[in-house]
């Protein structure tokens, strides 16, 4: 994640925490939208992941116009970055048909995280053991929560979840320097029309009905476009170790509001996997190595 242009303040005190707050629940947020629409049949996840893509598309593309005060035009996008978020996208709306909104965004944020540290491996950084630690008891808890048994997820819409997860890894490692808003557009520009391509495939059947189109603009206009744009706009005043901790709270969000809002249930053998891939992660991410 980058700074923003000069052209932009970063808020402080209670906008920053506000801000933060908005946006965690916002992302959050998506995993809930994905699996009203997929699970209950009201989108097909190829139609879905269009639909969103496009409206996270318009939606960042007018917001990066209206907060910038530069005329310049802005960055072209970068196209590996556009097609590890399509990949990102589809996997995704293909994981959410078959997982929960908690387990989905479990999965989802773990493989980002072991994506992206493992990738720091793989250039020479050397892990210390808190960090070790932490990525050892991540790993065990989430054996334990896709182990096979009565309560194990479904293993191909885990391994689809992991696999958009590890996009995502992609994706974010891809980020370059400038207004992080300003490219997230562009590159969701790019992205769209992968994502209408695809609706163009032999075999692909398309059945969106009217809440279906509603979920996916919801997702990608509000919870992707919109809280895309909090988060960078508080992503300047918080420490960088604070911003990758406070990500821990989107699991917990999604899983509290699959609860609630889908009826979803939470026992204990998702529960206690789920703390402790969270106790984990955020043991590696408070390292202060990982600063």
């Amino acid at each position: 994640m980058g700074m923003q242009d000069a052209a932009t303040r970063a808020p402080t005190g209670l906008a920053v925490h506000a801000g933060t707050a908005a946006a965690m629940v916002a992302f959050a947020a998506n995993s809930v939208l994905a699996r009203a629409a997929l699970a209950t049949g009201a989108a097909d996840p190829v139609g879905y992941t269009a639909i969103r893509l496009v409206a996270g598309a318009a939606a960042l593309s007018l917001l990066a116009r209206r907060r910038t005060a530069v005329a310049a035009p802005g960055p072209a996008g970068d196209p590996i970055a556009a097609a590890a978020l399509f990949a990102y996208a589809l996997a995704f709306s293909l994981g959410y048909v078959r997982v929960g909104a908690a387990t989905g965004a479990l999965i989802l944020f773990a493989a980002v995280q072991g994506g992206m540290i493992g990738w720091n491996v793989l250039r020479g950084a050397r892990p210390s053991r808190r960090q070790t630690a932490g990525l050892a008891v991540a790993a065990v808890a989430l054996v334990a929560l896709l182990a096979p048994g009565l309560h194990a997820p479904d293993p191909l819409g885990a391994a689809t979840m992991a696999l958009s997860g590890a996009a995502w890894a992609v994706y974010t490692l891809r980020a370059g320097a400038g207004d992080p808003l300003r490219r997230t557009a562009a590159n969701f520009r790019l992205a769209a029309p992968m994502a209408v391509a695809a609706l163009l495939l032999p075999g692909v059947r398309i059945d969106v009905g009217a809440e279906g189109v509603l979920l996916a603009i919801a997702s990608g206009a509000l919870a992707s476009g919109l809280g895309y744009a909090v988060w960078y706009a508080v992503l300047p005043a918080l420490p960088r170790n604070t911003a990758a901790v406070v990500q821990l709270s989107v699991p917990a969000i999604a899983a509290v509001a699959g609860v609630v809002l889908l009826g979803e249930p939470l026992g204990l053998a998702t529960l206690l996997p789920a703390l402790a891939i969270l106790g984990g992660v955020f043991l590696a991410l408070r390292d202060p190595a990982a600063r």
